[in-house]
């Protein structure tokens, strides 16, 4: 077989491509180049939290992430105060999985029960006279920034403003900048600050986020694109357009970089396509298919993707606890199942199941995955010949149970021979 070279000669002879046409692919492809480099850059490497909790911004309280903390160890000792129990709420065998998942999660809801938090002034809050929401802005960027200096803020919080539409469009637009200018009033925006963007129907809605945010970091003297968002997907308009064209790509085009997240909205997404009260659900057929054009258009941008919540609750007797529980747990592994490593949670009582299902997924899957990514890594081939992209997904399945405490650093490193950096590696990050 002939090798071609780089100045188009040919080391056995005979006919080969010419240097001008090697030149002109390059020509004809670098404008390609460019832009798979830059709509698809991957991964960002960063921690992606497994759920998101919504509090309203008047219930919000500098106690608030501890308060959930309590409320939620206070329904898990009661209503699963053993392994055994745990496992008979989800349905499960009482093996040592379940033991060292109920160790595990209660160790989680003492130590940091709300990975990210969005204080919400839509849906969850409502409307208010201007001054109200006002002075309600103010009150949660100074709570913010407390929370973040003294050190205990989850690793990602923010707020969930007015969508972009005109009867609420200046009202959220002003949520927005009393909010980001009291935080920067008040010691910066912190590190893991998120805003989500809801009901969204058009991508220029994105596009005048974009400017706002282009606009504000200017005359703040914040660095270009600091502030990102994420898109809720919650209309039918977001996943199909008028001209019948997929719309959720365009909008991330629309963000410019700034898209962090695109989250599923159940109940509103559920609602518009006429889906009965009773029937909306995470699981419905319209969600799943929702859930894959937003999967597909994400795919290599770096723009995550979270699911829905169920508005089942964990209240009540432990039968009624346990069967929220089991509803729970069930979708949140559909989730994780079908790559949507985030959720929603509406619920302190949701928090036990919410760490019982994503610690289940990763640690009764640690060791396979760790055999297949040392037999990648020494080449030796195993039970499953793994390719270039499987030990991407291998490694980054191995990541996300680091981060949130499902798997320990040692206990990975002694099962892979890897440290945190050659999985990062792996992973593409």
């Amino acid at each position: 077989m002939s090798q071609v070279l780089v100045d188009g000669s040919n080391p056995e002879g005979g006919a080969s491509f010419s240097a001008a046409a090697l030149a002109a692919v390059d020509a004809l492809l670098a404008p390609v180049d460019a832009d798979l480099a830059r709509r698809y850059p991957g991964d960002s490497g960063t921690r992606q939290p497994v759920h998101t909790v919504y509090v309203p911004a008047d219930a919000f309280e500098a106690g608030t992430v501890a308060d959930w903390g309590r409320r939620a160890l206070a329904a898990f000792d009661t209503h699963a105060a053993t392994p055994a129990q745990l496992a008979e709420a989800l349905g499960v065998p009482a093996d040592d999985l379940v033991a060292d998942v109920h160790a595990r999660v209660r160790a989680k809801l003492e130590r940091e029960p709300i990975e990210d938090l969005r204080i919400d002034f839509e849906d969850g809050y409502g409307p208010r006279p201007d001054a109200e929401e006002d002075a309600a802005a103010v009150r949660a960027a100074e709570l913010v920034a407390a929370a973040v200096a003294e050190g205990s803020a989850p690793p990602y919080i923010g707020i969930r403003i007015k969508c972009m539409e005109a009867a609420v469009r200046d009202r959220g637009i002003r949520t927005l900048q009393l909010f980001l200018s009291t935080l920067l009033a008040s010691g910066g925006l912190p590190e893991g600050l998120v805003l989500t963007l809801p009901k969204v129907t058009y991508a220029e809605q994105v596009t005048a986020l974009v400017r706002l945010l282009e606009d504000f970091e200017q005359r703040a003297g914040l660095p270009a694109g600091r502030i990102g968002f994420e898109i809720q997907i919650e209309t039918t308009q977001a996943i199909l357009g008028a001209d019948g064209r997929a719309t959720v790509a365009r909008m991330i085009e629309a963000a410019e970089g700034r898209a962090t997240g695109l989250h599923y909205g159940t109940f509103d997404y559920s609602a518009a396509c006429g889906v009965s009260a009773a029937y909306q659900s995470m699981d419905h057929p319209v969600a799943d298919h929702a859930k894959a054009v937003m999967q597909v258009a994400a795919a290599g941008t770096g723009v995550r993707l979270s699911d829905g919540s169920t508005n089942v609750i964990p209240t009540g007797p432990t039968e009624q606890v346990h069967a929220a529980w089991k509803l729970h747990h069930d979708l949140v592994r559909r989730s994780l199942a079908r790559a949507y490593y985030q959720g929603w949670d509406m619920h302190p009582a949701h928090l036990p199941t919410r760490y019982a299902a994503v610690y289940a997924f990763y640690r009764e899957g640690l060791a396979a995955a760790a055999a297949r990514l040392a037999a990648y890594v020494a080449k030796a081939g195993g039970d499953v010949m793994d390719e270039p992209a499987t030990a991407r997904a291998l490694s980054g399945y191995v990541l996300r149970g680091l981060d949130c405490g499902a798997v320990d650093p040692a206990e990975v490193t002694g099962l892979t021979g890897l440290d945190r950096k050659q999985l990062d590696a792996l992973a593409g990050r």
